[in-house]
């Protein structure tokens, strides 16, 4: 049963990433943990692996559309796809299986792995719910390089430690720097997760626990979800979606941390 659910969760997957360029690739991780039962730390090599594979298929879609600006999704992906390898082949395999042991905290590799990701989807939910407000302010060439490599840097680290596909701060980004109109965002952003997700599984591929089989299959009905949705994005209120979504990621959120730090 938990595997049925699972796979629909994959179908779910796909469908918010058609719809909305990113967010979907949040449910991932925890549908692969607490529905599949996976590790975390395979489940976040999973994870970039099915949301890239699925994002390079709507990256494309968008691509013949006109809505993926190929030069802006490059510069954008150099800082974060070497930031996203570095941190999957050499950070991540040094965090310690026990982070913090005391009388009262028990800290492991895989609460604080979970924990973070929690962390990460309440930025999500903030950023999805909240009015949209950004101010386009003239800044020099140097200052934008500048901002480009450090969030793009950070933004790696953060998918290369849980896994997601970070469109929902890869979106705003392109808007604010790049002053892409929504919709091109949300197609670039796609081009970008699909290079920053399977780079970063390249950090994972040899790893002799990966079940390619069970990977393949999940990936593919994920794939199916994302034709769904960019089929279903011209019908659906992109704004009430996006709050809606953006409630079930802080619903999300805070359960993970409740389970984790609360349930025996």
């Amino acid at each position: 049963m938990s595997e049925i659910f699972g796979y629909v969760g994959a179908l779910l997957i796909g469908l918010i990433l058609g719809l909305t360029g990113g967010g979907g690739s949040v449910l991932t991780v925890p549908i692969l943990v607490y529905v599949l039962l996976i590790d975390p730390v395979l489940a976040t090599a999973y994870s970039l692996f099915i949301v890239g594979t699925t994002s390079a298929f709507g990256a494309t879609q968008n691509y013949f559309k006109g809505l993926v600006d190929i030069k802006t999704g490059i510069i954008f992906a150099i800082p974060s796809f070497i930031a996203v390898f570095v941190t999957r082949r050499f950070i991540l395999p040094r965090i310690p299986d026990t982070i913090v042991e005391t009388a009262t905290l028990l800290l492991t590799k895989d609460k604080f792995l979970m924990a973070f990701f929690a962390i990460v989807m309440l930025f999500a939910a903030y950023s999805m719910l909240k009015k949209p407000k950004l101010v386009l302010r003239e800044i020099t060439r140097k200052k934008y390089l500048l901002n480009l490599v450090i969030q793009n840097s950070i933004i790696g680290v953060i998918i290369g430690l849980v896994g997601a596909g970070g469109g929902f701060l890869i979106i705003p980004s392109l808007v604010l720097f790049a002053k892409l109109p929504m919709k091109k965002a949300v197609g670039t952003s796609l081009f970008i997760i699909t290079i920053n997700s399977l780079i970063g599984f390249l950090g994972d591929a040899s790893n002799p626990s990966i079940d390619w089989d069970f990977l393949m299959i999940f990936t593919s009905i994920s794939i199916i979800g994302i034709f769904i949705g960019i089929y279903l994005h011209r019908y659906i209120n992109e704004k009430q979606l996006k709050i809606g979504f953006g409630y079930f990621v802080l619903a999300m959120a805070t359960f993970i941390l409740f389970k984790e730090f609360y349930f025996v």
